[in-house]
């Protein structure tokens, strides 16, 4: 048997198939309903792609345009700030530049987008979202910008352009299917909603990803032809009834033989075949026509009326419009937007045609944007215009039948007019086939009402009696027959589905496991200390009527996941659920952009998830938006390396973006710019600068006690901050860090490792230290001051081996 990891699923159905010991009849049967094996674009054609920059201007909480810089390759990045500083503006913007949507806003009323999606503060700037991104094995720069040219938030349009400004097209640089099917993006809103409902979505996402397709195509074309045969048996059964109603009320000897065959319990289908066959051979042929002419339907001339007033209304109204412009006022907007696009980009004046000077101002931005509007309204109309005719004419054509195959090849005068209808389908130009599908259509049903009329005279007069039951009787014949046929091949369908079910499940949940078991694995890290227990993730259903389910326990006993978690576990889930999909080996995201996991969630899960960030950000760049200060006391708690950025705003939506470096480092760099001030006032020399320099210390202290408190003493993050926010004075910081004991004097441990690092400790509040009247006084301080921090950071362990760079 192949190798389940690695065989195809159409291999490995047909190795089953093969060990099965199924009757040849069931297996010829599945073999013959088991589908190829789909194609695969993830995977494939896909190429790597990696995210280097975010931009946005004049969207959500973005005014000016602002763009944050990431740092490349793999790792893990934190953008911090407090609610409104614009932070979630940006994942946004990742996610709508690349996706063409905004998970936050689906579901919502279009009124809500009316007023959240433009930035209030900066009417003037061109809404605008974008990404710079890194592509295939080269890392190929490639930039995706969506763009808003009118008020409404569909009035966008999306551009890629490669480093040289060449234009590429999307899909030449995001495989949609696998943005689809391993999207890198999880806004706060989806962590909520993911885990709504029967995760039927996520469901279908694992189907696709994992190239189960064919098992649920084959169930489907399984149960579909069983399905088939039911209704097969079920049109004889209703026939027989029929007819058994009907034949005892026929005084003809032929009905009381047609009754006994249809009576038995098994029909006898040959007795009724050769009591069909012993009529008037000679008489049947034309008996047959006249029932074809008996059989034919009358036309719905109130129908064809209503499709020619359509088509003439139609005709008219793309006549006013002047549809024929519609191009042509396209390729004038489109080159209008691009000489917009063009003057936004160089902010030059000047005309590149005639050379013109100061002529592309503000004045002929203004115009120039009229001018579009009017120009896609006026393309918008004539293509309305066109669609109307279209539909039009589609809707007429779908009136006129085809000549009767029994018709074709008669050169009599009712087949000329039959053809003279059919022929209305190649008429195009709406008034042309308004008159003629008019004319044809009063021409047609006065034939055939004069030919029925006829045929049903002439049939009731040869055998106005026996001859339809004879008819339905041949029509029995052929759905018996065929019903007999189903009987046999439903008895086989059913062997093979009650086979092939047990073999679908296990062949699906062996593909599942490796991502049920990482997402068991993400749960463990996450909520470790929690009585919830996350078991089997398996996947019930097919695509479309499907769900995941979760084996959910409290306490080794059995509860409905969304009953018995708490938010934060809620969130957890979400995440345990989301990161398997998202770091799949298929998909070309090298990122991933994960938007306020933390809200919700305890100090303990908080630790949890930066381990799991950390181990995703092995392989893939992991951006994190944030307002919580608690993900980065974690990361620095637990020593993971992260890159720490801040997303600051000012009035009117101006924001900024900074990197955070050290605490200590950061502290030392302001007091050093400080005391080389040659203005500084003195006073700020002397009491200033001291206070700047007791906060590196202060800094260092609590470095090395965090460090010392969590190696040392094995305390968690909420324990160690609670040790560390009791701190007061210097002294005690000093005391904690170096003793673990803030209640200790601990002016030996510091002149042990610094000698006169005590007397510089206690110069710091008191102004022992003197005034310090020159710069060179200044920077003696900053010198001492920087020795005694790294003394006392170096105390314990090694500085370097975690924490934000």
């Amino acid at each position: 048997m192949p190798d389940q990891r690695s065989a195809s699923l159409h291999a490995l159905l047909l190795a089953r198939l093969d060990e099965s010991g199924l009757a040849p009849e069931v297996q010829e049967l599945l073999r013959e309903l088991l589908p190829d094996e789909p194609a695969r674009g993830t995977g494939g054609r896909a190429q790597p792609v990696q995210l280097r920059s975010i931009t946005a201007g004049g969207w959500r909480g973005i005014g000016p345009r602002t763009t944050l810089e990431l740092p490349p390759g793999p790792g893990l990045v934190v953008v911090a700030g407090p609610n409104g500083s614009g932070k979630s503006s940006f994942a946004e913007a990742a996610e709508t530049a690349i996706t063409g949507r905004n998970s936050r806003w689906e579901g919502r009323r279009a009124s809500d987008w009316q007023k959240g999606w433009r930035n209030l503060h900066s009417p003037d700037v061109t809404p605008e979202v974008g990404v710079e991104l890194t592509v295939g094995e080269r890392g190929e720069a490639v930039t995706v910008r969506r763009t808003w040219f009118g008020v409404k938030v569909t009035d966008a349009r999306t551009e890629v352009e490669a480093a040289d400004r060449s234009e590429r097209k999307f899909e030449e640089v995001i495989d949609p299917e696998a943005l689809d099917l391993a999207r890198p993006f999880l806004p706060y809103s989806e962590l909520g909603s993911m885990i709504n409902g029967t995760l039927g979505g996520l469901h279908d996402a694992f189907f696709k990803l994992l190239g189960l397709e064919l098992l649920a195509d084959f169930d489907g074309r399984v149960k579909d032809a069983s399905g088939e045969c039911e209704q097969t048996i079920k049109h004889a059964d209703a026939l027989t009834a029929d007819l058994l109603a009907e034949l005892p009320t026929l005084d003809d000897p032929r009905a009381r033989e047609a009754a006994q065959a249809l009576s038995g319990s098994t029909t006898d289908l040959h007795r009724v075949r050769a009591l069909l066959e012993r009529g008037d051979r000679a008489a049947e042929s034309e008996l047959a026509r006249l029932r074809q002419y008996a059989g034919l339907d009358e036309l719905d001339l109130r129908e064809v009326g209503t499709a020619v007033a359509r088509l003439r209304e139609a005709a008219a109204h793309a006549e006013e419009t002047r549809y024929g412009q519609a191009e042509e006022a396209h390729r004038l907007a489109e080159l209008l937007e691009a000489a917009l696009a063009q003057q936004r980009r160089s902010q030059a004046t000047d005309c590149p045609v005639c050379g013109a000077e100061q002529r592309l101002d503000q004045a002929w931005a203004e115009r120039a944007r009229a001018e579009v509007d009017r120009l896609r309204t006026e393309a918008a109309d004539a293509a309305a215009a066109r669609q109307k005719v279209t539909d039009a004419v589609r809707a007429a054509h779908g009136l006129v039948q085809p000549v009767p195959v029994w018709l074709r090849g008669e050169t009599s005068a009712f087949a000329s007019v039959w053809q003279e209808w059919a022929q209305c389908r190649d008429v195009t130009h709406p008034r042309e086939l308004a008159d003629r599908i008019q004319r044809a259509a009063t021409t047609l049903d006065d034939a055939c009402r004069q030919l029925r009329e006829n045929a049903v005279r002439q049939l009731a007069e040869h055998d106005g009696v026996w001859q339809p039951t004879a008819v339905r009787l041949a029509e029995w014949l052929g759905v018996a027959t065929a019903a007999e046929s189903a009987r046999e091949r439903r008895k086989h369908l059913r062997k093979g589905r009650s086979w092939l079910r047990p073999i679908i499940d296990e062949l699906r949940d062996e593909r599942l496991r490796p991502f049920a078991q990482q997402s068991q694995e993400v749960w463990q890290q996450l909520c470790e200390h929690s009585s919830v227990t996350l078991g089997s993730v398996t996947l019930a259903g097919t695509p479309g009527r499907g769900k995941v389910e979760l084996d959910v326990s409290v306490d080794d006993m059995s509860a409905p996941a969304y009953s018995v978690m708490s938010q934060g576990e809620l969130h957890s889930l979400a995440l345990s659920l989301f990161l398997p999909r998202a770091t799949h080996a298929a998909s070309p995201f090298g990122f991933l952009v994960i938007d306020d996991p933390v809200q919700s969630m305890d100090p303990e899960k908080v630790e949890g998830l930066a381990r799991v960030l950390d181990a995703c950000a092995r392989d893939r760049q992991v951006i994190v938006f944030t307002h919580d200060t608690r993900l980065q006391q974690a990361i620095a708690h637990l020593g993971i390396e992260a890159t720490v950025l801040r997303i600051t705003r000012q009035t009117d939506s101006v924001v900024g973006v900074e990197t955070l470096s050290d605490p200590m480092e950061q502290a030392l760099t302001e007091a050093r710019a400080v005391s080389l001030d040659p203005g500084l006032p003195q006073d700020v020399a002397d009491h200033v600068l001291p206070a700047m320099c007791r906060v590196v210390v202060e800094a260092a202290c609590l470095e090395t006690a965090r460090r010392r408190l969590r190696d040392e003493e094995g305390l968690g993050l909420r324990a160690v901050e609670e040790r560390v926010g009791s701190l007061e004075r210097t002294k005690t910081y000093v005391a904690l860090a170096l003793l673990g004991d803030a209640g200790r004097h601990a002016r030996e441990a510091v002149e042990r490792i610094h000698p006169g690092g005590w007397t510089l400790i206690e110069s710091f509040n008191s102004g022992s230290h003197g005034p310090l009247p020159t710069v060179d006084d200044r920077k003696r301080l900053v010198r001492r001051t920087e020795a005694l921090a790294k003394a006392i950071r170096s105390t314990t362990g090694t500085h370097g081996s975690g924490g934000a760079r």
